[in-house]
């Protein structure tokens, strides 16, 4: 049956175009019900469909068989309840996915799931193309009601239709909504309705789901004064027109990690003028979390303050006592001078949401039976949540997923819902899994979806495999790697031509060959982006049978490569550059060190080793040629543990050893990534994936340019080849740390590096690498970037064929801004694997007395980095209960003076290192300052604070450290 709906649409340019759209609906759509008769038979697909026998919880109201079928605004916000195992036999209709998959994104991709899982029996029906479910919006009628209408038909569609079905026991439908009015029509029309409350109550057996119900109002959750704390949020549709005529901006909200009543509002659009504005105090915040997009009004010019250098962390213990908040607030406004001066605004109302579940810990209330507590998330960007739970004894001291509802405005803190309990806090697979969690690493076992498009073992190159590749079997490849890395993605070769030439190549695993695009482990890889390495955990990006077997570059196997290789003379100027898909026959595995020891040897001189010998020679040069166009050598201290075979804890710390075979490794790696850049930009420059690296704006240099003047050293930043210089110039005799010092500075100037589609930027220029193209190609196994390379690569050269998305700038557009998410993600999660595993390693040393170098002062607190270990903690100045010292701060030097001792910018001093465990929710590496003696005061320096490690931005590789 075919019907159609017909309107006029006025098109950009102003003519008026009549639109017919057809609408096919059909009898033959299954009800889902596997004791259905009536119906034929369920096409496959997820899921196997509502049970016979509907197994689920018992329920006091509907004691009998029953099916349940939520509304759009239930199932957008109960989705925690409805993921629960207990919950099984659910009916989702076309008309609520639509609904719910234009309204959120992440809660639609979870009902996909809940729907394939087979243990979960949820079916998803087309209602808007079955004959007697569809329904036509009346006249006058808005969509929101036609779709309310559409989902009443289709329960009592089902209800008729299952009375039908031939068994003893009759099956039920249930409809559940918090709508009251769509719940009233319900029950008029004879639907068996309840609100998703009422029905969660009625599971008696499971008392416990009741705390997983999300406060979808704000009433009668709100605190019990009256008292009003935060201004009204505009509604969406004046914020709309507001920011259209400009007097409100756009933008995402970026919460402060050191200061809970300071924010930054990055402003969507070309607006260059005011691109971030500064938000200050909790009214200005006005109940705006992390990554909210917000709309912000710009405060008059006379309004407007500096950034605080103060930090401020919220302790929750007065959490209804604004008076206190305002005078914290007070801390914050200190006489600035009007270069320091940043556009601040307000946040006047929320575009959207960007809640999602947050890890953290429940501060149980100190009143006796009280069912209302704080948690504390482990994000410190993220704001307290009161949530109400029947299960604080059992949840005290435990790892828990709380899920926000809503903030309302006479509330300090934002109401949520219990999700689920990870485990004891503290446990290093609990801890693990908050971090990947909290940082958004997709982290679940590959589906069998996704394992069926590997391979069939046992596999081989085949005839096929050879007729579009060349053999290279024959060549003395090698790769070098750190120790006990599994996932080569690269190796070397080096020779002599016959016109006294050299012949250099870098192999690289051709993953490509192995995932297909579009099928269901291409969008596995695209959707993890990257392989995440934890200290004692890899999160691959592949399956195993492909990262540490067939793709993997082993030595002494036949191994499927794409080879980039050069002819070059001996001063590394490159004669020809061609590129082929290959086989190999890797000759050894060497690490960094095997390697150095080869290249040193007096008495090694075999091919891999003279190889090796020829390949450094080379890359001295190549590095050389760099660093004089201007090529940044910045420094990040990074840091290796050497675990206990046994336990698995950390028993040992210290810095990273980079070798002259590290560099080795990279110039050739670098090299190979820029000539691959030209070659498919050259081929398609609307749909080259590239990265670039853009030139900081000169403020981020302001701490770098200040702290080399304290010591009367001049650096200049007017470009990067002027900064490479003058870093090399800042050298002094009686401190050669110095130098490292102001390199890992002037790292923390940097911006991020990010991929780009070349027909949707005009700015190729990578600024640390001095650059004009650059790509990434050289590790296809732990990054998805470089496998859309390879496959443009292998259409550039007519090895294999493009196709439809990797040719549309805009889909590749999108590709990018994923792997530029999951790129950031997944070094975060790396930087908080190395802070946890650093206070295991301090758990049982007591204290410790190390050397350190300051590398920031703030208002009250100075940051240290300690070498030996590559680590930073913030020593604190202020003491909660105790006197608080004498504090000068100057931002020009800059320097802190407490009482009689002032601290500057590198200054050495030496810390007492210990971890505090007295808050299991956030443990802590406290430094106390030893030296200098703080002169004319008894306070202590009290710091407290989360080490952390920094990783190095552009590193050739992160591996797997045993």
């Amino acid at each position: 049956m075919l019907t159609s709906r017909t309107f006029l649409k006025r098109t950009r340019a102003g003519a008026v175009v009549k639109v017919v759209r057809e609408h096919y609906l059909r009898e033959d759509i299954p009800c889902g019900a596997v004791a259905c008769r009536l119906c034929p038979p369920r096409p496959a697909g997820p899921g196997p469909g509502l049970q016979a026998r509907p197994s689920g919880a018992a329920s006091s109201l509907c004691p009998g068989p029953h099916y349940l079928l939520p509304d759009t605004n239930l199932l957008l916000h109960q989705i925690d309840i409805l993921e629960d195992p207990v919950i099984k036999n659910v009916i989702v209709l076309q008309t609520v996915l639509q609904e719910v998959r234009s309204r959120s994104a992440p809660v639609y991709k979870r009902i996909r799931d809940v729907i394939g899982n087979p243990e979960k029996h949820f079916y998803s029906f087309t209602n808007e193309h079955h004959r007697e479910t569809y329904v036509v919006q009346e006249q006058g009628e808005t969509s929101n009601d036609r779709n309310d209408r559409a989902i009443r038909v289709a329960v009592k569609w089902y209800s008729e239709h299952l009375k039908k079905i031939e068994d003893e026991e009759k099956i039920q439908v249930i409809f559940l909504t918090n709508d009251r009015t769509n719940k009233e029509k319900a029950l008029e029309e004879g639907i068996t309705a309840y609100t998703c409350e009422e029905y969660i109550k009625s599971l008696v057996a499971n008392p416990d789901l009741v705390d997983r119900l999300a406060c979808v109002s704000d009433e009668g959750k709100e605190i019990e004064s009256g008292k009003i704390i935060f201004p009204e949020h505009i509604p969406l549709s004046k914020l709309q027109q507001g920011i259209k005529s400009g007097v409100y901006l756009q933008g995402t909200y970026r919460a402060s990690r050191d200061n809970y009543l300071e924010a930054t509002v990055w402003v969507h659009g070309d607006a260059e003028e005011n691109k971030e504005i500064l938000i200050q105090g909790l009214k200005h915040l006005n109940r705006a979390v992390h990554e909210d997009i917000v709309a912000v009004e710009l405060l008059a010019r006379d309004e407007w303050v500096a950034p605080s250098s103060v930090v401020l962390q919220d302790d929750g213990q007065n959490e209804d006592d604004i008076e206190i908040e305002e005078e914290k607030e007070n801390i914050l406004k200190t006489s600035y001078n009007k270069d320091m001066l940043r556009p601040t605004g307000k946040v006047v109302g929320i575009i959207k949401r960007n809640w999602r579940p947050f890890c953290g810990m429940l501060s149980k209330s100190q009143i006796k039976e009280a069912r209302r507590h704080l948690f504390t998330p482990a994000d410190r960007r993220i704001p307290r949540i009161r949530i109400e739970t029947r299960q604080a004894d059992t949840l005290e001291g435990q790892r828990i997923v709380v899920a926000i509802d809503g903030w309302p405005r006479n509330s300090r803190y934002p109401n949520g819902h219990f999700v689920k309990n990870l485990g004891s806090a503290g446990d290093k697979e609990t801890e693990t899994e908050v971090l990947l969690l909290e940082h958004d690493v997709p982290h679940q076992p590959f589906s069998q979806g996704v394992l069926s498009f590997l391979p069939k073992m046992p596999w081989s190159i085949t005839e096929q495999d050879m007729k579009h590749r060349e053999d290279l079997r024959h060549l003395h490849v090698c790769s070098v790697d750190p120790p006990g890395c599994t996932d080569i993605d690269d190796a070397l070769h080096f020779r002599e031509v016959e016109n006294g030439n050299i012949e250099v190549g870098v192999h690289i695993a051709d993953v490509s060959h192995f995932i297909r695009p579009g099928n269901a482990l291409d969008e596995e890889s695209a959707k993890r982006g990257t392989t995440v390495y934890l200290c004692e955990k890899r999160i691959d990006m592949v399956p195993e049978l492909l990262s540490s077997n067939l793709c993997s570059l082993r030595s002494n196997v036949d191994r499927l490569a794409f080879s980039c290789i050069w002819e070059m003379n001996h001063k590394a100027e490159i004669l020809k550059t061609r590129f082929t898909k290959s086989i190999i026959n890797s000759k050894a595995s060497l690490t960094y060190a095997e390697a150095q020891m080869r290249i040193d040897s007096a008495t090694m001189n075999d091919d891999i080793t003279t190889s090796l010998r020829g390949l450094n020679k080379l890359a001295k040069i190549l590095k050389k040629r760099r660093i004089d166009n201007g090529a940044l050598t910045l420094s990040s201290p990074e840091v290796r543990f050497h675990m206990d075979s046994e336990t698995h804890d950390p028993i040992d710390l210290q810095t990273k050893e980079l070798k002259e075979t590290n560099s080795m490794v990279e110039e050739f790696m670098l090299l190979a990534n820029v000539s691959v850049a030209q070659k498919i930009y050259d081929e398609f420059p609307e749909f080259a994936l590239l990265r670039k690296h853009p030139a900081p704006p000169p403020s981020n240099y302001d701490i770098l340019v200040k702290a080399a003047k304290s010591k009367n050293l001049e650096i200049k930043t007017d470009s990067a080849k002027a900064l490479a210089e003058s870093l090399d110039k800042a050298e002094s005799p009686t401190f050669p740390y110095l130098n490292t010092l102001l390199r890992i500075l002037a790292t923390r100037c940097m911006m991020q590096a990010v991929y780009f589609c070349s027909g949707m930027d005009n700015d190729f220029h990578h600024y640390g690498l001095a650059s004009p193209i650059y790509t990434h190609f050289t590790s296809p196994i732990r990054r998805y970037a470089d496998i859309i390379v390879h496959r443009l690569l292998a259409a550039a050269i007519g090895a294999d064929r493009t196709y439809p998305e990797l040719t549309d700038k805009h889909k590749l557009a999108d590709i990018c801004k994923n792997l530029n998410y999951r790129h950031k993600m997944a070094q975060y999660a790396q930087r908080a694997s190395v802070a946890f595993h650093t206070q295991l390693f301090f758990k049982s040393k007591g204290v410790l007395n190390e050397d350190a170098y300051i590398l920031f002062v703030r208002k009250n607190a100075v940051v240290v980095l300690i070498p030996k270990y590559g680590l930073e903690g913030t020593v604190f100045f202020e003491e909660k209960d105790k006197p608080t010292p004498r504090l000068d701060y100057n931002n020009e030097v800059p320097s802190l003076t407490v009482e009689d001792t002032t601290l500057h910018v590198f200054d050495k001093v030496k810390v007492d290192v210990t971890l505090d465990a007295s808050n299991i929710q956030h443990q802590k590496i406290r430094m106390v300052l030893v030296e200098p003696k703080i002169q004319g005061n008894d306070v202590p320096a009290n710091p407290s604070t989360e080490i952390s490690s920094k990783n190095e931005p552009e590193k050739k590789k992160k591996k797997l450290q045993k």
